[in-house]
């Protein structure tokens, strides 16, 4: 592979960044035709002898006699409660973390030294504002305990500086981007300001800001040192019982089978002897996935090259924030008097063969494809043209599908938990998660909501398939430093589950989404096809990129912070114009830089580079131009946009006024049936669900804080000899589960955990692949149906929350009559080869009545007009029933004992501390979630989930509020504020509504309009 030209080596005359985008230039390029193959995408050969990483110190020993070889740093203990595998940043921090929470007997195993993998030359950067609440809140933590909580635990120094962090807008879009993150901090104390460029000069002198539209800083933002901050983490974790041995490889884990056929885990096998452990944690980071192996757990992760380089000093940069340009790729961390730059590239060399001999190395930085981070330095901090190279590093780095750690108890084998997979971000996100890992190990549970890093997120059939991996994480990596749209769609690892239903669908318009590896409908466009293609690499390793992809088009017009296209309010193009031409600062720059330097995003799955290559939108072509070439073109969501304008308008106003049919066969489909169901059901579900065979349930289930793990309906079924489609054969009792398929891994983890912890006799089943399901909602859904069903369709025969096998057109098929988005209607879950016919039949009966196809975009718009919940947006695992308005999906008047009712019960004693409120807005103002609630001119808390209600024609949003002064959350607290919602900085008067305000007596459900 290409290694640094003797000219750029450190130490070598003039070696500059300027120079050595010449020299790169000038080199001969390797072939077009670099494929994807292994041995081409990787390095050809191991890592190279150490260069100089930018800290004071490293916990590398001399050179000489391997370490290894001396054998572990202290005896191995022969039992342990808690093993943890790896001595990186997260092995220490959960260590540290666990022994802090009082868990005896923890050990840390270190195959070579702390740090020596690939915490060792991280850049140790940690920015507060991310686009997510728990983020927010795990990076806080990992501020405390980093900044503070260890220098006073131990009087030892971590090497914390509090120097800053300024984050880049060229774009208006990116500045819109960074005012959402403002307003999300103002809910959490993150101190944090939008400047000028004038502001942002004056702050940062060398800085070139002729090219801005703003900028954001946040001043506690700051620095950590890999080497610092874990060995003083290993000596607070020591102080408090904890043991850390290095120089010992763990070479195998032991696991056992239990009576009822789980495996578990037994111990650890190291190359210096054994450790019985009921529990292991997998902090190996690159070498997660090969611990993994030997417990028979699967790890979805893959390792890169990751790159930053050393300047040699600057005068005036001391003292200076450290600095994000997303737009240019790159990142500018201060290194006492110089800078360490890096980036995320569009072409990042895979690992291929991860060794496991390799401690505290790097390899030879490719300057291929690490030249297209200078361009963009250079002009942000002009200087850098002309000064010297100190060093380069180049290491390995663990990257995963959706550039989300990896964390939680494995579903393959109890006792096996992961906390890897943090794609360069484990010195930042380290303390957060360590604790959240340690509460989790200790309590069963984390005490955030970490779904969105729980392993469990991932179906069984993507964690293990190669190609999917790859893509996904390729894909994660290049995309890292793009604007985060609400409506993204990754275009890689897509196709890997189709419902039956798809080629019908997509000859129709259907524009998909992704979730949880299946292609579901998003909503429907009227130009025909535009099918999700192979992943083209964005054209990188020689791949040739997609030309007209008329998908990738459709997205292109979602990506705004704006009404998209489809949302046809009179305001959208006033506010579109607005926003480009003036407002204050809070709401958009009065000042634009001149035409000639002005630059608009990149489509999120673009990046930029030395050849930055946009595919943009003008007049309905594709066209690539850079940014030499780049003219500004009018707003996608004004007059005159995209043909598929108002489409999600329709779909949700045929909904409400004559009928749509939504696919929904994504959905996973469980049966819970056995001698002891009956049992497991009242323990699992907080409704009571054992109700005679033909009634259907809303239920949650809840974790043992009371927090709700899942939202579902729950089918009564009575007892068969015979299995069919619909309904396995049982004895005893037996249960339909409908979850959403995007949760459906985590609902299936959730239920057998359950079954398992409590030794219930009975089976889970899962039909989600031999089932589809097609929902038919709308004032004309019965008489629709009527002209499809064998069977009376009205409210006395047919009552709202019941089940019935019923002919379909000829088809047997389990109608439920059931509604997610607030009106009359049936879902038909339907055998897998009866599903096209059905549909048809459906379609045909519906063409009179104005029945129309309608994706998961109009469910999102009507469930949040009508005020249903979505799981994992407005429901979290730390969010309870009661908090969320659903008391009534719990049995606290019966004497049934189920799972987190004590905690409820004690929730309910002591007073609601917090409550989901709904929130109407006059202004047509979109939001997305994120942005602050103000109550009587205090923040007391943000958005959760926020769409446009097209039938009250207003913006809704939910969030959860609290009382600043501590008090309890009651329904007089809620009615007697005076609210706003600060969306970029600008606040916006809402009116607050205990139910949502469509509907309220929930009517239209019952038939009644």
């Amino acid at each position: 592979m290409p290694v640094l030209p003797a000219v750029l080596r450190p130490g070598a005359p003039m070696a500059s960044l300027s120079r050595a985008l010449r020299v790169a230039a000038a080199r001969p390029r390797q072939s077009p035709t670099r494929g994807l193959g292994p041995c081409n995408l990787s390095s050809a050969s191991g890592p190279t002898a150490e260069k100089s990483v930018p800290y004071q110190r490293t916990l590398k020993e001399g050179q000489g006699t391997s370490v290894v070889a001396q054998g572990p740093s202290r005896p191995l203990p022969s039992t342990a409660n808690v093993v943890v595998i790896g001595g990186g940043s997260l092995g220490c921090q959960t260590l540290y973390h666990l022994a802090k929470l009082g868990m005896s007997g923890a050990v840390l195993l270190e195959r070579e030294r702390l740090t020596s993998g690939t915490t060792w030359h991280t850049a140790g950067l940690l920015w507060q504002l991310r686009p997510s609440d728990v983020e927010v809140e795990l990076l806080a933590h990992t501020r405390r305990v980093v900044s503070r909580e260890l220098e006073e635990e131990t009087g030892l120094h971590t090497g914390w500086i509090q120097n800053g962090g300024l984050f880049i807008a060229s774009n208006r879009q990116r500045l819109d981007e960074y005012k959402r993150l403002m307003s999300l901090g103002k809910a959490y104390g993150v101190e944090s300001h939008v400047l000028s460029p004038a502001e942002t000069k004056t702050l940062y002198p060398l800085m070139n800001v002729d090219d801005l539209y703003g900028t954001l800083y946040v001043p506690h933002d700051g620095t950590m040192d890999p080497a610092g901050t874990c060995s003083t983490l290993a000596r607070a974790a020591s102080a408090r019982g904890a043991q850390v041995i290095e120089n010992c490889p763990v070479t195998g884990i032991r696991v056992w089978t239990d009576d009822f056929g789980v495996r578990r885990v037994a111990g650890v096998e190291t190359q210096h002897g054994s450790i019985q452990t009921p529990c292991v944690v997998n902090c190996a980071g690159v070498w997660a996935s090969a611990v993994g192996r030997m417990a028979g757990v699967k790890v979805p992760l893959v390792a890169m090259h990751h790159a930053y380089v050393v300047t040699e000093r600057i005068e005036g940069i001391q003292n200076m924030p450290n600095v994000r340009d997303h737009d240019a790729s790159v990142y500018l961390r201060l290194q006492g008097d110089a800078l360490s730059v890096g980036g995320y590239e569009a072409n990042p060399i895979f690992w291929e063969e991860v060794s496991d001999k390799f401690a505290f190395g790097l390899f030879d930085l490719d300057w291929e494809v690490f030249t297209q981070h200078i361009e963009g330095a250079i002009n942000r901090v002009p200087v850098l043209e002309k000064t010297g190279i100190k060093s380069t590093v180049c290491g390995p780095e663990s990257f995963t599908p959706d550039h989300k750690p990896l964390m939680g108890e494995a579903p393959e084998v109890r006792g096996f938990f992961l906390g890897c997979g943090f794609n360069s971000a484990g010195m930042m996100l380290g303390g957060g998660c360590g604790q959240e890992l340690a509460h989790w190990i200790i309590h069963g549970r984390p005490e955030k909501d970490m779904h969105g890093y729980d392993i469990r997120r991932f179906h069984h059939s993507l964690t293990d398939h190669p190609r999917w991996i790859r893509e996904r994480s390729h894909e994660s990596y290049a995309k890292n430093y793009s604007v985060v749209f609400p409506h993204d769609e990754p275009l890689a690892g897509r196709n890997m589950r189709r419902d039956p239903l798809h080629e019908e669908l997509l000859g129709q318009g259907c524009v998909f989404q992704e979730r949880h590896g299946w292609e579901r409908p998003g909503w429907f466009h009227p130009q025909g096809p535009a099918p999700v293609l192979e992943y083209d690499y964005y054209g990188a390793y020689g791949s040739r990129a997609h030309e007209d992809y008329a998908y990738r088009r459709l997205l292109a017009d979602e990506y705004t912070f704006d009404f998209p296209p489809h949302h046809d309010t009179e305001a959208s193009a006033e506010q579109s114009q607005d926003k480009v031409t003036g407002g204050s600062w809070a709401s958009g720059p009065v000042w634009a830089p001149p035409r000639d330097k002005q630059r608009e995003p990149e489509p999120r799955g673009l990046w930029p580079g030395v050849c930055l290559l946009f595919l943009l939108l003008q007049s309905g072509q594709a066209r690539l131009v850079t940014w030499d070439s780049w003219q500004p073109v009018a707003p996608a969501w004004g007059p005159g946009s995209h043909v598929q304008g108002v489409e999600i308008k329709k779909e949700c106003l045929a909904c409400r006024g004559a009928a749509a049919v939504f696919d929904m066969s994504y959905f996973g489909k469980f049966y819970l049936v056995g001698l002891d169901a009956r049992k497991a059901a009242d323990w699992l579900f907080s409704a009571d669900v054992s109700r005679p065979p033909g009634s259907t349930v809303y239920t949650c289930m809840l974790n043992c804080r009371g927090g709700t793990e899942s939202d579902l309906t729950v089918s009564r079924l009575a007892p068969s000899h015979q299995a069919s489609p619909l309904a396995p054969a049982f004895e005893g009792d037996g249960y339909y589960l409908a979850v959403g398929g995007a949760m459906a891994q985590h609902n299936w983890s959730h239920i057998t955990t359950v079954l398992q912890d409590q030794k219930f006799r009975c089976r889970l089943i899962d039909n989600s692949e031999d089932l589809g399901m097609v929902s038919i909602q709308g004032p004309a859904s019965r008489a629709i149906l009527q002209e499809v069903l064998d069977a009376d369709l009205s409210n006395k025969a047919f009552p709202f929350s019941t089940h019935k096998l019923l002919r379909a057109a000829g088809h047997l098929v389990r109608a439920i009559r059931l509604s997610f988005v607030g009106e009359l209607g049936w879902e038909l879950h339907i055998p897998k080869a009866s599903c096209v016919p059905v549909y048809r039949a459906v379609m045909a009966a519906g063409a009179k009545h104005g029945l129309v196809n309608a994706g998961y975009r109009a469910i999102d718009s009507l469930s949040t007009e009508k005020g249903y919940r979505h799981w994992h947006a407005d429901l979290r695992p730390d969010d309870s029933p009661l908090e969320a308005g659903l008391a009534f999906t719990c049995k606290l008047k019966s004497p049934v004992p189920f799972l987190g009712r004590e905690a409820l019960e004690q929730q309910r004693a002591a007073g609601l501390r917090r409550r989901l409120v709904c929130f109407t807005v006059e202004d047509k103002v979109p939001m997305f979630g994120l942005e602050a609630i103000w109550r009587n001119g205090q923040v007391v808390g943000h958005v959760r989930r926020a769409d446009f209600g097209f039938a009250i024609d207003k913006t809704i949003a939910y969030g959860y509020i609290h009382d600043p002064s501590g008090g309890p959350v009651s329904r007089d607290f809620v009615k007697s504020g005076d609210y706003a919602l600060e969306r970029m900085g600008v606040t916006y008067g809402a009116q607050a509504h205990l139910k949502s305000p469509f509907d309220p007596d929930n009517k239209r459900v019952k038939g009644t309009y």
